[in-house]
């Protein structure tokens, strides 16, 4: 079984760009399942149920979230639909689905989005625990899992790998939107990158516009962040399971 995660897709540049490669991508390296971050995917900030659903429709079976979970008010519409996660250590009286376990190949596919606590600038609990909480939960429920971890800290990330090495197929980081080249499979069989990358505007800052974000630099004056425009770029990587062993046999970055 081979699982693809495709790193943030920042605006309408990454919207198109996942509906015109996914399932080229799909059907070239024989993929079975798909996690996409979402939670850029409307101008940077948010998500629609137009969105949602252009993403699903491309080849997403989970889309997960991150810090602008709540940028568009849309969101309350759909927040509860099964293959929409939000990140699992948000506060529990917070509405969606902290984790998802999907039927696949005759697999159970089980996917938990958390958010980092490091320069993040999000009230949340600890996800190191929370994971705990969640492993417990589904255990016996699930043949293989997945871990989206939207943090800022690397070393935040790199703790969060070895603290899950042998317990999830594979943890991934979001949210930088620069592609790590550190993939690799750790020593009790988990699959782990730093970050995955973006799937965005190519010519940007880390998918925003150049101009508005040089000018937040020299002038320190705020500025409103927008989505560059232009050629696109898309980022991700592929997880390879054994069927019969469920264990994690290969990492491999994309970019296009």
């Amino acid at each position: 079984m081979k699982v693809l995660a495709v790193g943030d897709i920042v605006g309408l540049t990454g919207v198109k760009k996942v509906k015109s490669e996914l399932k080229n991508i799909i059907a070239k390296e024989n993929i079975d399942f798909v996690i996409i971050n979402g939670e850029n995917s409307a101008d940077g900030m948010g998500i629609t149920e137009k969105i949602f659903k252009d993403l699903l429709d491309s080849g997403a079976n989970c889309i997960t979230m991150g810090n602008h979970t709540w940028g568009k008010k849309d969101i309350f519409n759909f927040i509860d639909d099964k293959h929409l996660l939000v990140p699992a250590n948000y506060n529990k009286n917070l509405p969606g689905n902290r984790y998802g376990i999907y039927e696949c190949k005759g697999k159970r596919i089980a996917v938990v989005n958390l958010i980092g606590r490091v320069d993040m600038n999000i009230l949340s609990d600890n996800p190191f625990l929370v994971i705990d909480e969640i492993l417990e939960k589904i255990k016996g429920q699930a043949d293989l899992i997945f871990v989206d971890f939207h943090a800022e800290a690397t070393a935040e990330k790199v703790a969060m790998g070895y603290y899950l090495d042998g317990r999830v197929n594979a943890i991934f980081g979001t949210h930088t939107h620069i592609q790590t080249a550190d993939e690799q499979i750790l020593e009790n069989g988990t699959a782990y990158i730093t970050d995955i990358g973006m799937t965005g505007p190519k010519k940007s800052v880390i998918g925003m516009n150049i101009d508005a974000s040089i000018k937040r630099f020299t002038t320190t004056l705020p500025e409103r962040y927008k989505s560059a425009e232009g050629e696109a770029m898309l980022n991700g990587c592929v997880f390879e399971i054994n069927d019969e062993t469920c264990r994690t046999i290969n990492v491999n970055r994309i970019k296009l």
